[in-house]
């Protein structure tokens, strides 16, 4: 199907390359968030980021601007930010609580958090009109569907389609694997988050996100430093904090990333395993070792522990690395521009010390300011403009191609092949497959 581009969306996805127009036609772009962004569940954000009754926070869906708000009866909805009347945003900050109700600050007509009109000024005026009072078309329009799991919530624009559980599948790990390391078996989100925009497409990033070719390249340099800092420490008799080991860990030979093993999954998700070394046995360790045991007994508390999870994508808009609580939440403004949200969450009944732990890669690895996130956002910005020249029309993704293991319903990379682009692979068989609809 060729668009107005002129670029054909069936031709532009091969097995092991994709045509350059995927990633730089802004004609493709309008149509992903047609067939993508406005169907596939989308992450608006966590529950306990709305506690208490009249609580919301705004979010963006594909293109529309989007309310997730905690209704009087305990549930969460998720509202079009746009008044019926005039079409005005209901909320230009962040978050907030709706008091008595949503007001319109253009013409103060009044809303309950789930949407319905409550009262409009001198509603006499619209008697007899379009726009009665007690009509439909007078409430807030609602997502057309709306459910969480482990707490964390989704919507979806669209009525059809799979469920949220059918749609996570094997994925939804990413969130058995967090809650399930809190002692209480829930998590609670921090509510700050970073908020970059990466003047790339959004595609990039998460291709990026299972790449275990990269790390030993573009993090390099970090993690080098990181790592003669370690020795310096250890040959004066001192031991350097956990928290050099999440940069030094970058330095690792990139012939050990194969050890990894990447699984992919319908509707494009995918899993990269490999422990991150998270149970060094010191105190804040095995203090968080006996809690857990109180809570799940020593068996369970080994299994949770040792799972083999190093990060887990929710194709197309969220990368969870659930062994430390962090969460990116992936926002396309448009086709070179990329808006992401890193969260990161507590386990609840855990001790400080290793929420601690969590938020110390949070500031060292995942922050704009640090200097890995520093060397993948100059690499997305590179990519997107060497895509948009002419130097070239395919994007090979070609590593280890003809490898991968399929089983009903999985395709994993091979043994010692960790570094496969079958991640990638995957992700555009579940493009084609969204754009293609």
């Amino acid at each position: 199907m060729a668009i107005g581009s002129g670029l054909d969306v069936a031709k532009a996805v091969e097995p092991d390359r994709v045509h350059r127009g995927v990633y730089s036609d802004p004609a493709i772009f309008e149509l992903e968030m047609e067939r993508i962004f406005n169907k596939v569940w989308t992450y608006v954000g966590h529950e306990s980021q709305v506690k208490n009754v009249g609580d919301y926070w705004t979010v963006q869906i594909g293109r529309q601007p989007m309310i997730m708000v905690r209704h009087s009866d305990r549930s969460v909805r998720v509202l079009y930010n746009r008044c019926p009347h005039r079409g005005a945003m209901l909320y230009g900050d962040r978050c907030g609580n709706a008091g008595k109700g949503i007001i319109c600050s253009y013409h103060s007509w009044q809303f309950d958090t789930d949407g319905r009109c409550k009262a409009i000024p001198l509603d006499k005026g619209y008697l007899g009109t379009r726009l009665a009072p007690g009509d439909p078309a007078s409430n807030v329009k609602a997502a057309e569907r709306v459910d969480s799991y482990r707490g964390f919530v989704f919507a979806s624009l669209a009525a059809d389609g799979p469920s949220l559980l059918d749609w996570l599948g094997p994925a939804r790990i990413a969130f058995d694997d967090m809650c399930d390391r809190a002692p209480e078996g829930e998590v609670e989100v921090v509510p700050t988050c970073f908020r970059v925009i990466q003047q790339s497409n959004w595609k990039i990033f998460l291709e990026n996100q299972l790449d275990a070719l990269h790390p030993a390249v573009t993090h390099e340099s970090t993690g080098r430093a990181a790592g003669e800092v370690e020795r310096a420490i250890e040959k004066k008799g001192g031991h350097a904090p956990l928290s050099y080991h999440f940069l030094s860990a970058f330095a690792t030979p990139i012939t050990k990333w194969d050890d990894f093993q990447t699984i992919g999954y319908r509707h494009g998700h995918c899993i990269l395993t490999g422990y991150m070394g998270l149970r060094p046995r010191d105190p804040d360790t095995l203090a968080y070792e006996k809690v857990m045991t109180r809570a799940y007994g020593k068996a369970r508390m080994e299994e949770i522990l040792g799972v083999n999870i190093h990060h887990v994508l929710l194709y197309p808009g969220l990368s969870v690395q659930s062994p430390l609580q962090q969460l990116r939440a992936v926002r396309p403004l448009g086709v070179d521009r990329t808006l992401t949200e890193i969260w990161h969450f507590r386990l609840k009944g855990a001790p400080e010390a290793i929420y601690r732990r969590s938020l110390a890669y949070y500031n060292l690895v995942n922050s704009p300011a640090t200097l890995i996130n520093a060397d993948d956002l100059e690499n997305f910005w590179k990519c997107h403009q060497g895509l948009s020249s002419d130097g070239g029309d395919w994007v090979s993704f070609a590593r280890h191609h003809g490898h991968d293991i399929e089983r009903p319903g999985e395709v994993s990379s091979a043994p010692n092949q960790g570094t496969s682009e079958a991640p990638m692979r995957n992700q555009m068989k579940a493009w084609a497959k969204y754009m293609s609809a």
